[in-house]
């Protein structure tokens, strides 16, 4: 606790007064361009990841980054729903990342065993399971988990855009929805591709598509280089 409260010490004395006019704008309302839905894991940090300013993201975060189904009686469909239609984001991004716990103990229900709620929860992911056996039985180990944690942002893009908020924009044109996957261990950053249908590296100055850009359900593992 005493570094969290010199850490409000330092933003106090140092950021806050240096932008305090930043602030008092903020003070009177948020306009967000994006929504950002990640995993809550502690080593994911949005706005350091993508060097944006408070005001810039709405950030909806959840262990494994997961967007139960329609009608699910989630809260994350309000959250959705507010940043859609109430803030009018223009981008929305399901980002996973690699060594996810969340999608590890998909894979394996004893990492999660003793922890009900968690397991309840990521039932939501179950069809991430259908996928990876159909597609990836000849993977295993830290190359499985690679593959489950694309499979399942990819997944969760589908119960995304199923939403109703969400669909009525995506008719309109006016919004756009993308998958990435963020590899911890070299900051490195893979978009999903809807035309070529692959994670490609996100570098500057490439325009990326939207994963929602026509069919983009994805190859097998084999089939797509350079991926995450």
């Amino acid at each position: 606790m005493k570094e969290l409260i010199d850490g409000i010490r330092r933003f106090q004395s140092h950021v806050f007064e240096a932008r305090r006019g930043h602030f008092e704008r903020l003070a009177r309302g948020q306009h967000p361009h994006t929504l950002f839905v990640t995993c809550s894991d502690s080593r994911i940090d949005p706005c350091m990841l993508t060097q944006s300013e408070p005001g810039d993201l709405f950030v909806l975060r959840n262990a494994g980054n997961i967007i139960p189904p329609r009608g699910a009686a989630a809260g994350e469909e309000a959250t959705i729903e507010y940043a859609v239609e109430g803030l009018r984001v223009r981008d929305v991004v399901v980002c996973g990342h690699s060594h996810c716990g969340a999608v590890r103990g998909l894979l394996d229900p004893r990492e999660v065993a003793g922890l009900p709620a968690v397991g309840r929860w990521l039932g939501h992911a179950e069809e991430v399971l259908r996928t990876v056996r159909e597609n990836y039985g000849h993977l295993d180990g830290d190359r499985l988990l690679s593959a489950a944690v694309r499979e399942n942002v990819l997944v969760q893009v589908e119960h995304l855009r199923n939403l109703p908020a969400v669909a009525s924009r995506l008719t309109r044109g006016d919004l756009r929805v993308h998958a990435w996957v963020y590899k911890i261990d070299s900051g490195e950053f893979f978009a999903f591709d809807g035309d070529l249908k692959q994670f490609l590296p996100i570098h500057s100055g490439r325009h990326i598509r939207s994963a929602l850009s026509g069919p983009w359900r994805p190859r097998a593992e084999g089939d797509r280089p350079g991926t995450p």
